[in-house]
């Protein structure tokens, strides 16, 4: 095709047969959806919205940006995509590290995996000898994605090497497994590790040397790097290296800026704060009692991620990367639990199974809310902050015993089991993140109408809600629901956009349109590309997104929260009395979007060039 900076190979591989076959992205695709998530979301149409998604007929989609393995700042992303059995959305859910930037240096832009294959398979891909075959993973089925990794280490060397599996979670079908990478990078959310079980794909290991891609356009490239790098670097932002908060404490700087403010989910959302025991979860408190480094990844020179050493109590020896504000929130103040220690632990629990850490968290929290009230019928128990019973837990849902086969299917599968759905702090089946609605209003409408069930990253309000983005026009009062669909929506297109580039969330933190787009069309060879056009490719994204969950079933009335958000109002201070007014916001934003009560239009669509 024309455009240039793809490798413009993507990889079709039938799980069912062994074969693969090597094929160009249609170049109307590339324009349209740009690529990572917008492209990928474009493959799954093709598959079929209304698959079941742990069938052979599910696709699985591992995609790269345009910028992905580039010398473009905190372009180490990669985006899996697929039909959820968690959601039965569209998903896609994006891992950092140096495995995209390796599947880009093999020559490839993406993988697509079709069928099932009849015993435990991965994808080994050399660049250096052009290989690319199915080989036989029947001697690293069954075990944790640690031993996994190392395995394929011992085989291939270190040296080039990055690895991507699934561990037991994924192999017993856990709805919200993932998979995680060698620097422990998962693309969490959604259950993509759960179809990669279900086609018996336990690994997609690569062996390529650093081989950056050319920008089209050296003239018109280094002003746009140089621009886009000063923003990250400059002090005034949060990703200022060694000196924004970002930087120095990593994703978990928030622990204690949400608890403050009565916007930490507390206890299954019955609270809007931790109290005082928050601080002993926070970045703060990790930094000064058990942090050891903080990796980076390809091309950031933000390094958020925070490698700890736990040095005494039950957990002593334990090294691992990284405890994130969302985990060390989702099974720390969501359950009643301030043990830092146990926090890292139970978060490499979830990176060795092979599942969902937010989800995981929220799952042990129903459970914990169901046990609290009566509820569990016999079924065992689960107490406010037992930490040592929530890690034995967790093992039982990767395997499948016992209670644990319950828990395995999702916070919603959870309290129906117990009676209960109105104790699930879902949407389309997922749990929430770490901001309480009641809080961040911004959030509640976030959740509500995200393509891919509860989330933050689909639409940052936090970013201007907390005022910690470089764009003073777009900071707003928290607590104000007017204008927040509005807000939504540019958040929505333009993270849309930049997760197709495929670059780092945290980017626009420090980033905006003007430099999404001058890198965009400098790397790939277009004249000219505003930040007009990031917003209106973003829009398209989202809404072939949305369109594709309208085919899947999800139609009028499926953009919800739990009432519990919308009808408790808040009793913590920097909250409190307030709950989240989501019906005023979707009216809000349905009318931005153009949309009839969460359905596209087929005006919409054709207006978008979708149809």
């Amino acid at each position: 095709m024309n455009l240039k900076g793809y490798a413009n190979r993507i990889a079709h591989v039938d799980m069912t047969n062994g074969q693969v076959d090597v094929q160009p992205i249609p170049e109307d695709w590339a324009l349209k959806y740009i690529g990572a998530r917008g492209l990928g979301v474009r493959y799954m149409l093709e598959a079929g919205p209304t698959v079941d998604p742990i069938s052979p007929d599910n696709w699985l989609c591992f995609m790269n940006g345009p910028l992905t393995g580039t010398a473009a700042n905190m372009s180490g992303r990669m985006a899996i995509v697929t039909k959820s059995p968690l959601t039965g959305t569209v998903t896609d859910s994006h891992h950092g590290g140096w495995s995209a930037a390796r599947l880009r240096w093999s020559g490839y832009d993406g993988l697509i995996f079709k069928g099932k294959a009849d015993s435990p398979k991965y994808l080994y891909i050399e660049e250096e000898s052009n290989t690319i075959e199915l080989r036989d993973a029947s001697h690293v089925w069954g075990k944790g994605i640690h031993e996994t990794i190392k395995t394929f280490q011992k085989e291939y060397g270190r040296k080039d090497l990055t690895v991507m599996a699934i561990g037991q979670a994924g192999e017993n079908l856990v709805k919200y497994a993932c998979w995680v990478n060698e620097d422990d990078r998962a693309s969490g959310r959604g259950g993509t590790g759960c179809v990669g079980g279900s086609k018996n794909l336990k690994a997609v290991v690569i062996k390529a040397k650093k081989k950056m891609p050319k920008p089209a356009s050296r003239e018109n490239w280094k002003p746009a790097h140089s621009r886009a790098l000063s923003s990250i670097m400059d002090e005034a932002n949060i990703t200022s290296p060694k000196k924004g908060g970002l930087s120095v404490y990593g994703t978990n700087v928030l622990m204690n800026i949400t608890n403050t403010m009565g916007a930490l989910p507390t206890l299954n959302g019955r609270t809007t704060s931790f109290g005082e025991r928050a601080e002993l979860l926070s970045g703060e408190y990790v930094n000064d009692n058990i942090l050891v480094n903080d990796p980076t990844c390809h091309a950031c020179p933000v390094a958020c991620k925070k490698e700890v050493k736990i040095t005494e109590g039950e957990f002593a020896g334990l090294q691992m990367e990284s405890v994130e504000y969302e985990p060390a929130w989702a099974l720390g103040a969501n359950c009643g639990n301030d043990n830092i220690n146990s926090v890292a632990k139970m978060i490499d629990q979830a990176n060795d199974f092979g599942m969902d850490a937010i989800e995981i968290g929220d799952v042990l929290a129903t459970y914990i809310e169901a046990t609290t009230k009566g509820w569990t019928n016999g079924d065992g128990g689960l107490a406010e902050g037992d930490y040592m019973s929530m890690v034995a837990t967790i093992e039982k849902v990767a395997h499948r015993e016992g209670v644990g086969d319950v828990l395995a299917d999702g916070v919603d599968a959870v309290a129906n089991h117990f009676g209960h759905p109105e104790i699930a702090m879902s949407v389309k089946g997922q749990g929430i993140p770490a901001y309480d609605p009641r809080g961040l209003k911004g959030m509640g409408i976030a959740y509500a109408t995200s393509n891919r069930g509860a989330c933050h990253l689909r639409a940052y309000t936090p970013a201007a809600e907390l005022n910690i983005m470089p764009f003073q026009s777009l900071s707003v009062d928290p607590l104000e629901w007017k204008g927040k669909g509005e807000l939504v929506k540019i958040f929505q297109d333009i993270h849309a956009f930049s997760d197709s580039l495929d670059l780092c969330k945290f980017s626009a933190f420090a980033m905006g349109a003007d430099e999404y787009a001058q890198q965009y069309a400098a790397f790939v060879g277009i004249d000219e590309f505003t930040a007009d056009d990031v917003l209106l490719t973003g829009e398209r994204i989202y809404n072939l997104e949305r369109y594709y969950n309208n085919l899947a079933g999800l139609g009028e009335g499926s953009d919800y929260l739990p009432k519990r958000f919308t009808e408790e109002p808040s009793t913590n201070p920097g909250s409190e009395g307030h709950v989240c007014e989501l019906d005023l916001m979707l009216d809000e934003y349905y009318t931005a979007r153009g949309w009839e009560n969460g359905v596209v239009p087929e005006g919409k669509l054709k207006e978008l060039a979708i149809l």
